[in-house]
């Protein structure tokens, strides 16, 4: 029988030095928490596992503060209401929630966003319905503005943005190329309708992208950085928009690259061809674009023009190596961890 008076967690025990390991976290049990007044009680169903967590481990200085050493590791979650104390929710009710890597959580019930279990697989909240799929969607048509006939590439295309990003700009009347780790993840780009995939492993990988767009590239949707950048940067057409929304090459590093400085080179290029390259947040652009992608991609996705694929591990106490992974390009569509039993399944 589950107990239902203790709660399962993972904390971060430490920051990590370079790649991140099992002693930079900690698994524990303690005492079921209590919803207050306007709170509920959360149970968790699926952990989104995504790159941006790397960042949080890290007290560097970026867009959102670190996780406290000792906190409850950060991260989007789809969890049903176990008790409530509030009449907007009910018992049972499925929703939207941020209670990071724990089994059960309470937050206020302004902070979650109840979900139509009837409108779509739950899962698809943190995944192509969520924010993975909204990045991909603001990013492209905000910044990398494709028009019908232009070349789209885009770096970690397997992934949750990245194959949504493929996919959109194809609906745009855009041509895809789709950049990717491996023959079945080149393969699976293909058959969601890429117009070519490639295999950044392969050693012949700068000559494949050079071949795959001979009128260059307009947009460069960035995921990665590293080698896969090194072979895009000469490919960018005169104007081309470069959306920066990753960069896992880099995540892990502890120092500086080695070999000469790139930054002429990058800045010569920028000055003549008019490059914009543009970092961004997904969270700048929800008041303007998120109702929105909601309506585009549902009808998407009902109508089949917009396909995803999850990578489900069964868990908490898997979601660490499970994120180990994730940061070597280990999964294979959205990576999500099962924390408890799907109701709607």
């Amino acid at each position: 029988m589950t107990d239902t008076t203790q709660n399962t967690r993972i904390l971060l025990a430490s920051r990590p030095h370079g790649e991140p390991t099992a002693e930079n976290s900690r698994l524990e049990t303690v005492p079921m928490p209590e919803p207050a007044e306007g709170e509920v009680l959360l149970r968790t169903i699926y952990l989104s596992l995504d790159p941006y967590m790397r960042g949080r481990m890290s007290d560097a200085k970026s867009y959102a503060a670190p996780v406290e050493v000792g906190a409850v590791m950060q991260g989007g979650t789809v969890a049903q209401v176990v008790q409530s104390r509030d009449p907007s929710l009910a018992e049972g009710d499925i929703v939207l929630s941020h209670l990071g890597w724990q089994a059960y959580g309470v937050q206020p019930a302004r902070q979650v966003r109840k979900l139509d279990p009837q409108r779509a697989p739950i899962s698809t909240a943190v995944g192509v319905l969520g924010m993975p799929g909204f990045t991909a969607y603001a990013g492209l048509l905000e910044i990398g503005r494709p028009q019908p006939g232009e070349t789209v590439v885009v770096a970690a295309a397997a992934g949750p943005v990245g194959s949504a990003v493929g996919q959109i700009a194809r609906i745009k009347g855009a041509r895809a190329v789709g950049i990717a780790g491996g023959p079945e993840k080149v393969a699976w780009l293909e058959e969601l309708g890429f117009d070519v995939a490639l295999d950044h492993r392969s050693p012949t990988f700068k000559d494949d992208l050079k071949a795959a767009v001979p009128d260059g590239i307009d947009v460069y949707f960035e995921n990665v950085g590293g080698h896969v950048w090194d072979a895009v940067l000469p490919r960018l057409n005169t104007y081309a928009r470069v959306p920066v929304c990753g960069l896992v090459a880099h995540y892990n590093e502890t120092e500086a690259p080695a070999g000469p400085d790139r930054m002429p080179r990058l800045m010569q290029a920028i000055l003549t061809k008019s490059l914009t390259i543009r970092g961004f947040i997904q969270t700048e652009f929800v008041k303007t674009h998120y109702k929105e992608f909601q309506k585009d991609a549902a009808g998407w996705l009902a109508d089949g023009s917009l396909r995803h694929r999850e990578d489900v591990v069964e868990g908490l106490e898997n979601a660490p190596e499970a994120f180990f992974g994730l940061l070597t390009g280990k999964n294979f569509g959205k990576l999500l961890v099962q924390v408890s039993d799907d109701p709607t399944r």
